[in-house]
């Protein structure tokens, strides 16, 4: 991840586990009194039928986070981030497939989820294939001084390597670059969206037809918001949020 003109560029939401303090407590507003779990530590985890949840709070400099969860698929977060640039945190679910592209013959994912109106974030897969040497990630939408990695900037900020590609069901202006680490492929929707399927397969599969990589091994699949800034205890929600493959 790092800044152009003040744009927080963003390919990997994870990263190794800081040496700082773990998140501190946010405030128990916004957590329903039904939740089957509340964490607020940094790298604090749940797992429910297959899906992992993860608080995931990583960047520098990030402030408390509280993550909840009633299920597997229904979770949420209440968040209160700086104005300050750089990804904070990636709270998410996901599931480990570890299976060849050419092996799977369907990879599908729904999603609906609730975001503030303000903030800097992206709602997003975050996909990693080949032990960590290639991440995809596919934004339902997004909000403030937040954008792709792309080999290119203008102006306007990232040029997309592909316009107006659509691909497993949606839309999408597609990225290509590095985040020094490992390749990062970007499919950012043409218009924000709060709920959806995608035929993550087809996406996967787009990248192999146009010899962006191979028959590579698909590794985790997650599903979350990448938080840059936020109001005070700000909302996220994810329900009937699933991932089913084949």
């Amino acid at each position: 991840m790092f800044t152009l003109n003040g744009v927080a560029c963003t390919g990997s939401a994870t990263s190794d586990p800081p040496t700082s303090q773990p998140a501190s407590a946010s405030s128990s507003s916004g957590v329903p009194s039904d939740a089957a779990w509340v964490a607020t530590g940094a790298w604090d985890s749940w797992t429910d039928n297959g899906y992992t949840i993860i608080n995931d709070v990583w960047g520098s400099g990030a402030g408390p986070q509280t993550i909840w969860a009633r299920t597997g698929t229904n979770w949420g977060v209440v968040s209160s981030q700086p104005s300050t640039s750089g990804v904070k945190s990636y709270p998410h679910s996901g599931k480990d497939l570890d299976r060849t592209l050419s092996s799977l013959s369907s990879l599908n994912s729904s999603f609906n989820v609730t975001v503030p109106s303000s903030g800097s974030y992206a709602t997003a897969y975050d996909i990693w294939a080949d032990s960590w040497a290639y991440e995809v990630m596919i934004w339902a939408n997004q909000s403030g001084a937040v954008g792709p990695i792309a080999e290119s900037y203008d102006a306007n900020g990232a040029v997309p390597a592909a316009s107006n590609v659509s691909v497993g069901g949606h839309t999408w202006n597609v990225y290509r670059g590095s985040n020094g680490s490992n390749a990062v492929f970007s499919f950012v929707r043409t218009s924000n969206t709060n709920t959806g399927t995608v035929d993550v397969l087809a996406v996967l599969n787009w990248l192999r037809s146009n010899a962006w990589w191979g028959d590579v091994t698909v590794g985790e699949v997650q599903f979350g918001f990448e938080l840059t800034s936020t109001s005070t205890d700000a909302a996220f929600t994810c329900t009937g949020c699933t991932i089913d493959y084949r």
